[in-house]
């Protein structure tokens, strides 16, 4: 009751001083004046969705991140990098030494159905987060050295916020998306973790799914289509430059292709609006299809390095497999393995000569972090054969793979999700690569939800070998993913026991440096940190990085609402993101 009339008080009130965040007309490259309202932004997917709920989704483009315009306190500038008010309605009051810090929310902003946001909603948001029995991905985001930061409800729409040190990356970990208190919250106080982690499913019906963002559900049909429809109570608050409601489109749809090769398909075939081009194939068949006439679409290729990349990663919970476990511990496996990654194959024939070499975490887009300090295991299948004769395996057998002293074969199963074509070459390259030292690899892509599943799970005795994957997200002030490097970290996917705890002393080191470097607010000062943590993070070899793609862009010229063009990198994309400002010409 308290809260009903909370809200109706702030109903009223948000009317008379409703004040909405305009987007920067500076961004774009059309005058707002050119946008038609109304029309569907057609996209596609190679994996279906794997639920509604926003705190049990850790994949990229999933549908709360879809739906929700990932909107938060603050945004990052495009021009500058800066941070400026979104859903706040005013940078931060800061205190205790840069450890506190006031937020102002911007009133007059609404969910979908119609209720207000206010601070009980981001208050309930980071109770959800931070419970680890609901195992959010955004769970490490609100810890520092295992202290976790604070956020409290001062009045309907002022929060603060207290963190345990300062944080170069206070911002960012503010300007998480709130979710309905008074959807998640009934439900919290009542069956609590369980009762959460079954909300919101792929079987939940979509008119129930309230959203803070530009877009809501207006259908999903399992395995083949999912359709958003724009939300009014968004545009009330988010403007463009002349003050009209965004998002501009009524609908945005994801169609489910069966692989990239069928989505550049349908791309050619004008089904689609825009494909992610990742090798020199995609590019020339856009541009024949383009210089042809068969196809009117801008492509833009080499745009910039991208904000990916690929990499191996060995389990090193198998209590399952003493073997195994043994191996995939000891550096000098992980070594070779890199030796064994012709990195150069993978860039000439899976991405057609357009990529580079990675053996970082950071993405090459963040320029600032790339240290040549950072060690480097290269191609050299010499190398792999020394460290593993090291390790004792000397001997072949008759069908040429190495075997230990007991006759048991050097071998695992790689994984990667199945659809990806670009990944599936990567991994036939890493494995024909490995047969040449006598490593017997089982390459098996798999379905992208089962291997996120895999790769997510946690404990002594976890249910794969090795996976090929990639991550995307983070940001461009501390580039070393919060839910990564820490030991205990989400996807610290090489080990994750239950307890968190690290297993060797270069784990503890880079857990060290990565709270050191956030915490150091000046940059030069944070890049000297970070070339120390990406040198450990080489030695260590966690992840095996491979390769990155290069940033290309294309869509049919159908559509406008892109950025201006000197704009455009892979960090900040070349338009706003979900489909913010595009529009059907």
């Amino acid at each position: 009751m308290k809260k009903a009339l909370t809200l109706a008080l702030a109903l009223m009130g948000s009317g008379a001083f409703a004040a909405p965040f305009v987007l920067p007309a500076a961004w774009m490259a059309q005058n707002p004046s050119e946008a038609k309202t109304g029309g569907e932004f057609r996209q596609s997917s190679i994996s279906d969705f794997k639920t509604f709920n926003p705190f049990t989704t850790a994949e990229a483009g999933n549908i709360p991140d879809l739906i929700s315009g990932l909107v938060g306190l603050y945004t990052q500038d495009p021009t500058n990098d800066k941070f400026i008010p979104q859903m706040a309605d005013a940078m931060p009051t800061i205190s205790n030494n840069g450890k506190r810090f006031v937020v102002k929310i911007r009133q007059g902003m609404k969910f979908s159905d119609g209720q207000a946001i206010t601070a009980d909603d981001w208050v309930t948001t980071f109770k959800l987060h931070t419970d680890d029995k609901i195992g959010s991905n955004s769970y490490d985001n609100f810890f520092l050295n295992d202290k976790p930061i604070t956020v409290k409800k001062l009045d309907t729409y002022t929060l603060q916020f207290d963190f345990p040190q300062v944080s170069a990356s206070a911002l960012n970990r503010m300007s998480y998306t709130p979710w309905p208190d008074h959807i998640f919250g009934p439900v919290y106080k009542s069956k609590g973790a369980d009762g959460i982690k079954a909300m919101w499913g792929l079987s939940t019906a979509p008119s129930t799914v309230v959203s803070p963002g530009p877009w809501t559900i207006s259908s999903y049909s399992a395995g083949q289509r999912t359709v958003l429809k724009k939300n009014p109570a968004f545009g009330e608050w988010f403007k463009d430059g002349a003050g009209k409601p965004l998002p501009y489109l009524d609908t945005e749809s994801f169609t489910i292709v069966k692989d990239l090769n069928a989505d550049l398909a349908a791309y050619l075939a004008g089904q689609i609006d825009v494909f992610g081009a990742s090798k020199a194939d995609d590019l020339a068949q856009i541009k024949k299809a383009i210089d042809g006439g068969n196809l009117k679409a801008t492509l833009v290729p080499n745009v910039g390095p991208n904000s990916t990349s690929q990499w191996i990663v060995f389990n090193w919970n198998k209590a399952g497999d003493a073997t195994k476990q043994k191996l995939f511990r000891d550096v000098r496996f992980r070594q070779a393995m890199s030796h064994i990654a012709n990195r150069q194959a993978m860039i000439q024939l899976a991405l057609g000569g357009l990529g580079s070499e990675v053996y970082s975490g950071v993405y090459p887009v963040f320029k600032n972090y790339q240290y040549a300090s950072t060690p480097t295991y290269k191609y050299d299948l010499a190398a792999a054969t020394k460290l593993l004769n090291q390790m004792g395996y000397t001997k072949k057998n008759s069908d040429g793979y190495l075997v230990d002293k007991a006759g048991k074969v050097l071998e695992f199963t790689l994984t990667t999700n199945s659809g990806n074509n670009v990944r599936e070459q990567l991994g036939q390259i890493f494995r024909d690569e490995a047969k040449k030292v006598g490593v017997k690899v089982n390459f098996t892509p798999v379905d992208f939800n089962t291997l996120v599943g895999q790769l997510l799970a946690k404990g002594a005795d976890r249910p794969f070998d090795a996976i090929l994957l990639g991550l995307s997200g983070g940001d461009n002030i501390w580039p070393y993913g919060s839910n990564v490097v820490p030991c205990g970290g989400n996807l610290h996917a090489y080990n994750v026991p239950s307890d968190g705890k690290c297993l060797n002393a270069q784990e503890n080191l880079m857990t060290k440096l990565y709270y050191q470097g956030d915490q150091t607010l000046d940059d030069d000062a944070r890049r000297k940190i970070g070339e120390q943590l990406s040198k450990v993070e080489g030695q260590n070899l966690g992840f095996i990085y491979l390769v990155a793609t290069n940033y290309h862009v294309t869509y049919n010229n159908r559509l406008g609402g892109e950025y201006k063009r000197d704009l455009w990198d892979s960090y900040y994309g070349s338009r706003p993101g979900t489909g913010l400002t595009t529009f059907i010409k």
